[in-house]
């Protein structure tokens, strides 16, 4: 009876402090939070994405590898989905008008590494030459994703992802 007994008591002192890990840091799925809105900062006129190269077939390979992007009007939404290894950062834009392509997160710095914590993307894509329609809301939304490891995560307190008008961020 008091090996039963025992062995009850301990179960349920056990089961009972799930509940506060749940909740808790140390739960991967609350390792982010919601997504906020945050002022946008000026695009500097030093690009930091456009590698400065010199030699023979410098010109040629800075013509092949150049991303023709410009940032979204309005980001809508941030997520971020936990996988093993590392997460997801899924982002929503708004464009003013339908036919963007090529939309990607271009990350603020060259090798993606964070800036005080702060690991900033800018949501872009690619418009089209020609005039399109503006086309209701539901046609000019995008979404992008990008993987980030559990190496690019060491040292980050926030991700951010920013746009022309705004950015959300979503801290740890």
């Amino acid at each position: 009876m008091r090996k039963t007994l025992l062995a009850l008591l301990a179960s349920t002192l056990l089961v009972s402090a799930c509940g506060t890990v749940r909740d808790s840091r140390i739960n991967p799925l609350n390792w982010f939070g919601p997504a906020r809105s945050a002022p946008s900062t000026p695009e500097e006129s030093n690009n930091p994405l456009i590698p400065q190269r010199s030699g023979l077939f410098a010109r040629r390979a800075v013509e092949a590898d150049t991303y023709e992007g410009r940032p979204f009007e309005q980001i809508t939404d941030l997520t971020i989905e936990p996988v093993p290894g590392g997460a997801i950062l899924r982002a929503t834009g708004l464009a003013a008008r339908q036919g963007i392509y090529a939309v990607q997160l271009t990350p603020a710095t060259i090798d993606e590494t964070p800036v005080d914590g702060v690991l900033t993307y800018r949501l872009e894509g690619v418009r089209p030459d020609k005039a399109t329609p503006q086309g209701s809301r539901p046609t000019r939304e995008v979404i992008a994703g990008r993987r980030l490891t559990d190496q690019m995560l060491a040292g980050v307190r926030e991700i951010r992802v920013e746009g022309q008008m705004n950015a959300l961020v979503s801290r740890r």
